[in-house]
């Protein structure tokens, strides 16, 4: 029985180890992550091959690969007409031109970032080769930066090209004769340049036809290159498998120039104008949305009624945007409001097939649903039927709060156009203790001659007082003859030590006239300022965090200035002061700002910047911290030395024109 027992729990012991056997088998330990991009094994034609002449390209890695965004990513150049076909199949990429091939001419195939493994998704950045159908290829490269001129933002994917044609007109009717993309950092390299002079440009290239059209972003540079070389000794460190640094070794090498170009791209603003939209949302107005700014109204006719032929100056009344892309109509004439169809002959400027602005004429028609008829409801008793229904009256508003802006004015807003506004029946009050005393009234009158439901009145107010504002009623009449409930609005002003201020002692301007913008965390200007001597300073600041840029002026019109491609202007310059701003309750701070003292690419702080490069995995988090921050400033890696001169060689944007004031 003994035995049996022993037997027993030696059975028990085996299993419990075949058990834990098998559990140590089904938990392999593995080895450490996989953080290593594919490497390039081989290629055909191989790398620098001449004389080939097929279509068909196949490069080989050393693991299986996968492709991100081909079709955008990988660029063929010279450019191709017909968009190749690129696919991948285990190690293996793919490429077949669609395009004939051009004898005696040196191909280039970047696949930027668009090569990663499968498994663990490491990128081969930078990755490109090249080959010739004739007997030579060419080996020089031209290589820098692209931002938008307005922002300062790294032009991720903007395409870059050149031509050995330097006409003007090359850009907008020939196709780039060598072409590539920028990276997520906004860089790129040109690779496989003949020797000679050419001009570059860079362009968003909606279309994808390798050459610009009116619309589209684009940059240039100023000047003609010439490609050049030089032999360079460069440094490379060597790591050991672990990541560790080994050793520095050198090497020599080939440094090709220029290294340094920046572009900086703009859009002109062209848009063709034709007539994008046209409704009656209201039986009181109709609207018009032209697809572009204009500078000119449209003649419009009414065609049916007893008012057929009449302008519709005559039985409206028009409020309008300022750039007259945008028209509502507010229909006066009471008898028209009622018609369930208004038929109107609609006579303006529209781009031609062209590209020219000529008069068209169209008939429009703006129709409503029949008004259902209300049910009357019952009355219930004789107290009922001898009531009075309500008057109406217009709508009537101030916009300001409670609490009001010192450097601020006051701004009414109707609910439809006003026709008269007696300003004598304004009234202002201000409290002391606890007694209300009459003051001098601010004067209200219309802002834009072609917006009237809106009146401002500047003023200069006391601080931390309240005041009383009164309207008295009837004082506002609209054009269909409804006037105002009388408007009582109580506020108080903040104090002056609500506020921060905040200056800039500016150098490196040489004499150009600067307005310098200070910016919100969302990168959008709160309020300007321009540059006196060598001070700018912008008051009325609440508390918190902010960025500032600067503007070069140049044409001295207050605003920032897009630039042209027909007149080759460049767009007025841009810095960012590289360091944000913290402002406290109640202070005044003064900050030196030399505009050159970093190069463009490491000006904009990283915390505004929306384009920025995906982080690689591994990569350790580079931004400093707060204490850092205040100290220091921000230092993106660009690592070309040779654009450590702080120049902008552009500067732009296009839809953020303003003059310097505060917001």
């Amino acid at each position: 029985m003994h035995s049996v027992k022993q037997l027993r729990l030696l059975l028990v012991m085996v299993a419990a180890a075949v058990m834990v056997a098998c559990a140590n088998m089904g938990r392999p330990e593995g080895g450490p992550r996989d953080e290593l991009p594919p490497v390039y094994v081989r290629s055909n034609p191989a790398m620098g091959q001449l004389n080939f002449n097929g279509n068909k390209i196949t490069v080989d890695f050393d693991e299986n690969i996968q492709l991100d965004d081909a079709m955008n990513k990988i660029v063929v150049s010279p450019a191709q007409r017909n968009t190749p076909a690129i696919s991948s199949n285990g190690r293996r990429v793919t490429i077949e031109l669609r395009d004939t091939i051009i004898p005696n001419t040196t191909y280039t195939i970047d696949f930027a970032d668009a090569v990663k493994d499968l498994n663990e998704g490491n990128v081969l950045d930078g990755f490109a080769m090249d080959f010739a159908t004739g007997d030579t290829i060419d080996t020089l490269r031209i290589s820098g930066m692209v931002f938008e001129a307005r922002t300062l933002e790294p032009a991720q994917g903007m395409l870059v090209g050149v031509y050995s044609n330097t006409s003007d007109t090359a850009i907008s009717t020939l196709p780039f004769e060598r072409i590539t993309k920028t990276n997520q950092l906004g860089q790129f390299t040109l690779r496989n340049l003949k020797a000679g002079s050419y001009r570059v440009y860079a362009l968003n290239d909606i279309n994808r036809d390798y050459h610009w059209d009116r619309s589209e972003d684009v940059a240039f540079y100023d000047v003609t290159i010439s490609p050049t070389s030089e032999p360079t000794v460069v440094t490379d460190t060597l790591t050991r498998s672990t990541g560790e640094r080994d050793s520095l070794v050198t090497r020599n090498a080939t440094r090709f120039l220029p290294d340094d170009l920046l572009l900086t791209w703009f859009n002109e603003g062209y848009t063709s104008q034709y007539l994008k939209d046209y409704k009656r949302p209201e039986r009181n107005k109709i609207t018009f949305q032209f697809g572009a700014k204009s500078d000119t109204l449209p003649i419009l006719r009414l065609l049916n009624t007893h008012r057929a032929g009449d302008e519709i100056s005559t039985w409206s009344t028009l409020d309008a945007s300022p750039t007259l892309d945008t028209l509502t109509y507010w229909i006066s004439d009471t008898s028209l409001v009622s018609l369930d169809s208004i038929t109107i002959e609609a006579t303006y400027l529209r781009t031609d097939t062209l590209d020219n602005l000529t008069w068209g004429t169209d008939t429009l028609k703006f129709n409503m649903r029949p008004e259902k008829k209300k049910k009357e409801k019952k009355k219930k008793n004789d107290e009922e039927e001898d009531s009075i229904p309500p008057v109406p009256h217009m709508e009537l508003r101030i916009s300001s709060g409670n609490s009001q802006d010192l450097h601020k004015g006051l701004t009414l807003t109707a609910g439809t156009p006003i026709q008269r506004f007696d300003t004598t029946a304004v009234k202002l009050e201000i409290q002391v203790d606890t007694l209300w005393y009459n003051i001098v009234p601010p004067s209200f009158s219309r802002p834009e001659p072609l917006h009237p439901m809106v009146f401002t009145a500047p003023y200069k107010w006391e601080e931390g007082s309240k005041y009383r504002l009164t309207i008295d009623s009837a004082a506002v009449v609209d054009i269909y003859g409804l006037d105002n409930v009388q408007l009582v609005h109580e506020f108080t002003t903040k104090k002056s030590d609500d506020y921060s201020a905040i200056s800039f002692n500016v150098s490196g301007l040489d004499g150009r006239k600067g307005i310098v913008e200070v910016l919100s965390s969302s990168d959008k200007p709160v309020a300007a300022a321009p540059v006196n001597g060598s001070l700018a300073t912008i008051q009325y600041l609440s508390p918190g965090t902010y960025y500032a840029r600067l503007f070069i002026d140049a044409n001295d019109d207050g605003e920032w200035t897009t630039g042209s491609i027909a007149d080759s202007i460049q767009p007025e310059e841009v810095y960012y002061y590289p360091k944000k701003i913290n402002l406290k309750k109640n202070w005044t701070i003064e900050q030196s700002w030399n505009i050159n003292e970093l190069p463009v690419d490491q000006q904009k702080p990283q915390e505004i910047k929306k384009n920025k490069p995906k982080r690689k995995k591994g990569d350790p988090d580079e931004r400093p911290t707060d204490e850092e921050e205040e100290d220091e400033f921000f230092d993106d890696p660009f690592m070309n030395s040779a654009t450590r001169n702080g120049n902008l060689i552009n500067g732009n944007s296009y839809d953020d024109n303003y003059r310097y004031r505060n917001y």
